[in-house]
């Protein structure tokens, strides 16, 4: 595991560890509105505070999320391999970003916003725990094979990246997938802060001398309401040549 300390985790551990505030852009219509905000002690997808979100939008967007009800969600670990994933599914949205060639859904209802450090973040405004966002940094690895195996590389990215060193993580379940050729490693862990916890799922993978991490989740107390979404998150995940 040295190599994955010594090659990826001090540029990802820079872009997903803040500092104690953050500049947050929303982005709508075209604009990007900058807001200032405390950091919470979780990873920076989770970070941003919505108190700028007035109490009648909140309720508005709980209702377009309603009328977006999702499909039973693609499980995480399940055998079959998943195919090319950014095509529409009911009660999510697609994201291609061609520069940098990956792909992905994400719940309808939840707002893109700007993050320093990550290249993709969305999340919902009334419930900041539940996020996705897409971190990638240089390699020089062709695969994430190279640094070890699944619950290994995962162990070391949650306890060095993923959530602040003073919570208490668990990793649930990790695994290895190949498709169309990538090598992708999922895994599922926990985050335990003093006030609150936080379930996450995770995957990577390597593709043209980049690193990609893709992360979602949501407060433990929500996990079982949110997990099938989750579950389509993380797994509609793909790298391309871009």
């Amino acid at each position: 595991m040295a190599s994955l300390q010594q090659s990826i985790l001090p540029s990802i551990s820079q872009a997903f560890l803040p500092s104690n505030s953050s500049q947050v852009n929303f982005v709508s219509s075209g604009k990007r509105v900058s807001v200032l905000v405390k950091a919470e002690r979780v990873s920076s997808a989770a970070t941003a505070s919505c108190s700028s979100i007035s109490f009648l939008d909140g309720v508005a967007r709980r209702k377009l999320l309603a009328l977006g009800a999702s499909i039973p969600g693609i499980l995480l670990f399940a055998d079959t391999p998943i195919s090319f994933a950014a095509e529409s599914k009911k009660g999510f949205l697609p994201v291609t970003d061609k520069k940098d060639g990956y792909t992905f859904l994400y719940p309808f209802g939840w707002q893109e916003v700007s993050i320093e450090g990550e290249d993709k973040v969305f999340k919902d405004v009334i419930e900041p725990l539940e996020s996705v966002s897409v971190n990638l940094v240089p390699t020089s690895k062709e695969d994430v094979k190279e640094f070890g195996p699944p619950d290994k590389v995962a162990e070391t990215l949650i306890k060095k990246v993923l959530a602040p060193t003073n919570q208490k993580t668990k990793l649930v379940q990790a695994k290895e997938q190949d498709v169309e050729g990538k090598t992708y490693y999922t895994f599922e862990f926990t985050a335990q802060a003093p006030n609150y916890t936080r379930h996450a799922l995770s995957v990577i993978c390597i593709n043209k001398g980049k690193f990609y991490t893709l992360t979602t989740g949501a407060n433990e107390r929500r996990w079982d309401k949110m997990k099938d979404r989750l579950y389509t998150v993380v797994d509609s995940f793909r790298v391309f040549n871009a």
